[in-house]
């Protein structure tokens, strides 16, 4: 068993794309996946599987959600291991003079192909910072995450991959459900 954190773009965001949490956990359960929790109303769902692979569950758990729902979501789906390499890798981290209420991260679903980062570059504004690593965008947006040009849709557009964005908190707070996840064989003292 393995411990999964999947997160859903463009879920109840403003109305549109509704779905309960309960009515999610219920999916992902219908799913075969174990041990379900969901964090805030966004789409994030940590739960365990037998070693599943991470392309397929994305695909299938987004097609679950369009034959239920009716919306097309994209999901993409993460390790423990490998949420925990992209925190460890945030870059902004080593600068203490960095608010961390400031620090995203934009999840993609594959490593890009070529891209210009100058183009993107391009499009920070005033104090704004960006990094690229293969699995993920770090930002840090002073003027918060609202004013920024750096959207998960700029950002989906030039990198050309499916995309989903998080602010540090919720991204903390994943991995840390997920290290409480207990696995079936495990036992507690």
């Amino acid at each position: 068993m393995t411990t999964y954190i999947s997160m859903l773009r463009g879920i109840n965001v403003s109305g549109h794309n509704l779905i309960k949490m309960d009515a999610l956990r219920k999916l992902y359960e219908n799913l075969g996946f174990q041990n379900v929790k969901t964090y805030v109303q966004s789409g994030n769902v940590v739960f365990t599987g037998n070693d599943i692979d991470v392309n397929e569950s994305e695909q299938i758990i987004s097609q679950k959600i369009e034959k239920d729902f009716g919306y097309e979501v994209p999901v993409i789906v993460l390790t423990q291991d490998k949420l925990k390499q992209i925190i460890d890798d945030n870059p902004f981290l080593k600068d203490q003079n960095k608010d961390i209420a400031f620090l995203h991260v934009t999840f993609l679903s594959s490593q890009p192909g070529h891209y210009d980062p100058k183009v993107i570059e391009d499009k920070k504004q005033n104090e704004e910072e960006i990094s690229f690593s293969d699995n993920a965008v770090y930002l840090y947006c002073p003027n918060g995450y609202g004013r920024t040009k750096l959207t998960n849709n700029f950002l989906e557009a030039k990198l050309k991959v499916e995309a989903t964005t998080r602010n540090w908190k919720t991204t903390t707070e994943l991995f840390k459900i997920a290290q409480q996840t207990i696995l079936p064989y495990e036992t507690t003292n």
